[in-house]
């Protein structure tokens, strides 16, 4: 018997759209003082500028591989950076630019570890899907979905065993809640109290494929929370001052020994899934609708209203488009990696040293 695949039966675009709620006036308000929201924009901005350079390196072949890019989701990554210590520790997807960005990492080598040159973050050996660097608190971008969950319990027993009052933030997408280590690590993060924050990015889509189709629940992280003891919490992901007002909460709540928090905010990607995706599976009018709540022009138009001139502003945009201009320079400037670095941080020897 022959089953013929009816590739109507997944016609997504022609699904009603999921509209984005409206923007909260009252955030204007929000007690957040203006140096700081002037950070939060710069950091936005920062990320969008940086995410764009690197899809034209992509269209030019110059980044290898595939690259995930975070358009339309910034705020996220912007408000939980800035709510973030130095020495908390970040986890992320494979879509982890923006977060290992906000961590403060440099331009330069982040955007030449796109295009794998040796003056890359991991000497152009890890690539778009690998970030990472320890020195800033960034501790991976993971490409097996849920994996890093249960690795970023690890860490904030670390924490908390070492009494460092370090806090674990880890990233992840929408479909990540319907993975078994989800549900491992905020049980287990939920009995030992530990010092974890986890986000979900929910931005409608499990790659191809609406979340809401597969799940359940109607939000897919926050629905769930109650099942551990914790609080259901949604915010709104395209807003970086609400984002940064939870952020500040949980993160100083898990600081102060209270336990992990699990936080789902929602966002869209303005493209699709990755660099291969055209995201013609969505419905016209909900990317409209959603680009029209992008973060960044939001933001604008906030710190407008908030008397901040619109010089102030344009100073700021220009120099966030020189550094990623002087980063973009330097990534091309690198040379290509030797070829005995591919057996440098592979192999380990064996020995009692390290096992004991």
């Amino acid at each position: 018997m022959s089953i013929e695949f009816d590739p109507g039966l997944i016609d997504y675009a022609q699904r009603p759209p999921r509209l984005p709620q409206p923007v909260d006036p009252n955030n204007d308000d929000l007690p957040i003082a203006l140096e700081t929201r002037l950070e939060l924009y710069e950091s936005q901005l920062t990320l969008r500028q940086f995410e764009k350079r690197a899809y034209d390196l992509f269209l030019q072949n110059l980044v290898k591989g595939t690259s995930h890019l975070s358009l339309g989701m910034e705020a996220i990554a912007a408000g939980f950076g800035k709510a973030m210590r130095r020495d908390d520790y970040s986890f992320a997807t494979y879509r982890g630019h923006a977060h290992t960005l906000a961590r403060g990492v440099p331009l330069g080598p982040v955007l030449a570890e796109l295009l794998g040159r040796a003056n890359g973050l991991l000497e152009g050996k890890g690539g778009s899907m690998h970030l990472t660097s320890v020195e800033h608190g960034m501790m991976g971008s993971y490409a097996i979905i849920g994996a890093h969950l249960t690795i970023a319990n690890g860490a904030a027993w670390s924490a908390q065993l070492r009494g460092t009052e370090q806090v674990s933030v880890c990233f992840f997408g929408d479909g990540t809640t319907n993975i078994g280590a989800f549900h491992e690590a905020l049980n287990l993060a939920a009995v030992w109290d530990l010092p974890v924050v986890f986000v979900c990015e929910n931005n409608l889509y499990m790659e191809y494929t609406p979340i809401d189709l597969i799940t359940a629940v109607e939000n897919p992280a926050a629905d769930r929370a109650s099942a551990y003891g914790l609080e259901p919490i949604i915010v709104d992901g395209n807003d970086a001052d609400a984002v940064y007002v939870v952020a500040t909460e949980v993160i100083d709540r898990a600081r102060r020994g209270l336990g992990p928090a699990l936080v789902e905010a929602t966002t869209y990607r303005e493209q699709g899934h990755s660099r291969a995706d055209p995201g013609k599976y969505r419905p016209v009018e909900e990317v409209a609708a959603w680009k029209a709540r992008d973060p960044i022009p939001l933001y604008h138009q906030r710190l407008l209203r908030l008397g901040v001139p619109e010089q102030d502003l344009t100073t700021i945009q220009q120099a966030v488009a020189g550094r990623v201009d002087e980063a973009t320079e330097f990534a091309k400037s690198g040379a290509a990696p030797a070829l005995e670095l591919a057996m440098k941080d592979v192999w380990a020897d064996g020995s009692a040293v390290w096992r004991n």
